[in-house]
């Protein structure tokens, strides 16, 4: 029996807490999360947010800029008398991560700072690559990426991995046929060994959820579900700011609702693909259709005419279920298709004494980058420090 792989025993011990095996204590989580979300806050709000008494939250934000995880900025403005207050942020240069997302077409790749800025993307094209000559290709655009923005191996804290497909067990995901190399095998241990850092493995759609409460809609709204239009179709599901794993790590795999004839009717862009290729027009990936999207091409709205139906279901389904304040039309799918498909849907509404029960709101997201990277990349920031 070979041992259960966990990647938090691979963060190198300059990043850990003083003879511990922690890289933040709970308390210190709490405070990085809330300078996360509120970049700016100043140290006096700071303990009008917790239960920690003013002495505690000065010790901890103290240890904290000590070991470089925070920036003690100017004085905050207009707080009324006493002692100005520091403006705390996140340190970016403290660390960074690398996002990896594996679609059926693409690799999408994206370095992060700790503050959660981007510092670089690219892409690697994943027709006709094995996996190793693929992984081995997305080594080198790392490299590339560390070498163009000065970055040191000391501050490579981990890898985020997104994988199109279900999830197993451990770090084994289910993927799409053209990803069948992928499929099955613990992907944790292949990638801390490619990088020499800890890996944290992740679907696809829950990796674009992640993004999206981090960067996106979730900054605003705490309980929304995501859905992530891609090869196939899944997504994820956040509830009051934290994604929802569910008892076998997969809530969110909403294509799971539909039997075996109805999945073909399903939103997934694979079959837009098929049907647009049917119809003359050449689209020869899902990652080109993206940037090239035309809403008049022949063939788009026979296929939103055929998937409309599963679609309401979906969303309906959802609603009953999740009660979400919104759900954001995320993943791969164009702006233009994403805001037809939105001009479709059909609430399953009956009012009683003349009262409606509240709808979530339906957003197109503004994520412009790869979501599903940009999720993986802050993941291992977001397992560990906040």
């Amino acid at each position: 029996m070979t041992d259960t792989y966990v990647p938090e025993a691979l963060i190198a011990a300059r990043f850990l807490r003083s003879g511990e095996t922690a890289v933040v204590s709970s308390n210190e989580r709490k405070i990085l999360r809330l300078i996360w979300r509120n970049p700016g806050i100043s140290r006096s709000e700071i303990t009008g947010h917790t239960d920690l008494t003013q002495q505690s939250v000065h010790r901890i934000l103290d240890q904290l800029a000590e070991r470089g995880t925070i920036l003690l900025g100017s004085a905050k403005p207009g707080l009324g008398r006493g002692q100005p207050s520091p403006m705390l942020r996140l340190n970016g240069s403290f660390a960074y991560a690398c996002g990896i997302s594996v679609n059926t077409d693409v690799i999408g790749i994206c370095i992060m700072d700790f503050a959660g800025k981007i510092l670089g993307e690219r892409e690697v094209p994943l027709r006709e690559q094995t996996m190793a000559q693929a992984l081995q290709l997305v080594k080198q655009q790392v490299t590339d990426l560390q070498g163009l923005n000065d970055l040191s191996g000391d501050c490579f804290f981990g890898v985020g991995f997104a994988i199109a497909g279900f999830h197993i067990d451990g770090t084994r995901h289910n993927a799409p046929l053209p990803l069948h190399e992928w499929s099955l095998i613990e992907l944790g241990p292949l990638i801390a060994g490619l990088f020499d850092r800890p890996a944290w493995v992740i679907n696809g759609g829950k990796a674009g959820a992640v993004a999206e409460s981090m960067f996106g809609a979730g900054r605003f709204i705490r309980h929304f579900a995501y859905l992530s239009f891609n090869y196939g179709f899944g997504g994820g599901i956040v509830s009051d700011g934290e994604l929802l794993q569910g008892g076998n790590g997969n809530a969110g795999e909403f294509s799971g609702m539909f039997d075996a004839e109805e999945t073909k009717r399903r939103p997934a862009l694979q079959y837009l693909i098929d049907r647009l290729n049917r119809n003359g027009v050449n689209v020869p990936s899902i990652h080109y259709m993206r940037r090239h999207f035309d809403r008049d091409w022949p063939g788009v709205a026979e296929w939103l005419d055929e998937v409309t139906p599963a679609y309401n279901r979906l969303v309906n389904a959802i609603r009953a279920v999740v009660d979400p304040q919104a759900i954001v039309f995320g993943g791969q799918i164009p702006p233009d298709l994403a805001e037809m498909l939105a001009e479709r849907t059909r609430i399953y509404d009956r009012p009683r004494y003349g009262v409606h029960r509240l709808h979530p709101k339906l957003i197109i997201s503004e994520i412009s980058s790869d979501a599903s990277a940009m999720g993986a990349a802050v993941m291992p920031f977001r397992r560990t420090f906040y």
